[in-house]
């Protein structure tokens, strides 16, 4: 079973579910496929990646490896038409100046953007990159 790349995100999360309608609103071609932390897939991804079963952080698995947090954010620039894209060219900047950042954000998301009880489903014409 491989949706690589796949992008797992918190479902209940009113800026995670913005952040899976940009991304698929600048996506250059439909590689990306998305499942919520919380659904059986992405229990059963975190639970062979190693990952805390509670883990609050966007993830992407792509060609076998995982990146966390911002790590994932960078690494889903380069999906994304310009000037998304150059987004990708700051992977190479070392963590301690933007692994806070993301993890001071997600800290207040749901304060700052809401939170919902579920995941919302996908517009039927993208219902198939959900898993």
């Amino acid at each position: 079973m491989s949706f690589e790349p796949l992008v797992l995100f918190d479902g209940p999360c009113s800026l995670c579910q913005r952040s899976v309608r940009f991304i698929l609103k600048h996506e250059r071609e439909k590689t990306l496929s998305f499942s919520s932390l919380h659904s059986p897939l992405g229990q059963e991804l975190l639970h062979r990646h190693q990952l805390p079963k509670n883990l609050e952080s966007l993830v992407l698995i792509d060609q076998g490896k995982v990146y966390p947090a911002s790590d994932g954010v960078f690494q889903i620039c380069k999906y994304l038409r310009y000037p998304w894209r150059l987004g990708y060219a700051f992977r190479h900047l070392p963590a301690w100046m933007h692994q806070p950042v993301y993890h001071w954000v997600a800290r207040h998301r749901y304060a700052w953007f809401g939170k919902d009880d579920a995941c919302p489903l996908p517009d039927p014409e993208q219902a198939d990159r959900f898993k």
